[in-house]
């Protein structure tokens, strides 16, 4: 079938019990070995780090991005698999994706059960996902897990200790694998891939901000005045907060800092309705509005989108490419 790179990064798939908790530190061979291969599958692993996935940085995620691409220059491989804890796949996932202009899968998985657990989920997810490496081609980066196919983009942990933990709340699944085979539901739509970053001396922070009752631009001035050069405004319904926070957005756009307006519904797009401090308002004030992608992922294309270039209106034109479904050059072929 073909050769496949596994690239290890740790999480639950990779941890085992420490006398208090669970902590990642089995290596990538280890992982392996508790896998059945698929028939014809020649498997090389590339052991990048061993941690939990709360911890990675962004530093941990642009050495993974890069490795992505220095594994795909070889084209004798045939598909690669990332395997990654779940806390913050769906993020390390979508920064792939946004990147990715090869027609070969970049497959995450992971698992909900640690490495020898009674009925581990780890072994499952790992050979579905080598078999959906080995067996698609142009669908971008994929997640698979629990026997489901997911688009990275969109993609998030819908259930915190379910073995089924991945769902995209928005739209229908990509994909299923059973009996030895991956069946494509659907294709999903992708934008343009972004230029590969350079790897920062010192990444950008962007930082998140919820609004809820009583909600005031308190916290959001403060990631300002930390040094925040990207903010995800995390707001009600289908985008709202209050004229308040809308005029703290204005101010932080002034001062070039990269606003994106998400929602803490689970699904559906963020959609200009309200004034009073809605999504009206804090679009004209500068915010991006992030569609259907929530505050992780919107997160993740706000630093894209920063690494990209130094001009502010570029870096909103970036962005917006990078929150669009459609590749530009699709549209106007």
């Amino acid at each position: 079938m073909g050769r496949i790179v596994v690239i290890s990064t740790g999480g639950t798939i990779a941890s085992r019990w420490t006398g208090s908790g669970f902590a990642a530190e089995a290596d990538g061979r280890e992982v392996m070995a508790t896998a059945p291969l698929p028939e014809g599958l020649t498997v090389e692993v590339v052991d990048l780090f061993s941690v939990n996935s709360p911890r990675l940085t962004t530093a941990h995620q642009l050495t993974l991005l890069r490795t992505v691409h220095e594994v795909l220059a070889d084209p004798a491989v045939d598909g690669i698999v990332v395997t990654h804890g779940t806390d913050t796949l769906e993020e390390s996932a979508f920064l792939v994706d946004l990147h990715h202009h090869d027609p070969r899968s970049v497959v995450f998985t992971g698992s909900q059960l640690p490495m020898g657990s009674t009925e581990g989920d780890g072994p499952g997810n790992l050979y579905d996902a080598l078999l959906t490496a080995a067996t698609t081609r142009g669908l971008g980066v994929l997640v698979a897990f629990a026997g489901r196919v997911h688009a990275a983009r969109g993609t998030m942990k819908t259930q915190a200790v379910a073995l089924d933990a991945f769902a995209d709340p928005s739209r229908e699944l990509l994909g299923k694998i059973g009996f030895g085979k991956v069946t494509v539901l659907r294709r999903p739509q992708r934008p343009q891939a972004l230029a590969l970053p350079a790897m920062p001396e010192l990444p950008p922070r962007v930082d998140m901000v919820m609004h809820h009752a009583d909600g005031d631009p308190v916290l959001l001035n403060a990631a300002v005045a930390a040094g925040a050069r990207g903010i995800v405004l995390v707001g009600t319904g289908a985008g709202n907060a209050t004229p308040e926070i809308v005029e703290a957005v204005r101010e932080a756009v002034a001062r070039g800092v990269l606003v994106a307006l998400t929602t803490r519904v689970p699904a559906g797009p963020v959609t200009e309705i309200y004034t009073h401090g809605g999504a009206v308002d804090l679009v004209a004030a500068g915010a991006v509005p992030t569609g259907t992608l929530r505050a992780g992922q919107a997160r993740i294309a706000v630093l894209s989108a920063l690494l990209a270039t130094d001009d502010p209106a570029e870096r909103a034109r970036v962005l917006r490419t990078a929150l669009s479904e459609e590749d530009p050059a699709l549209v106007d072929a």
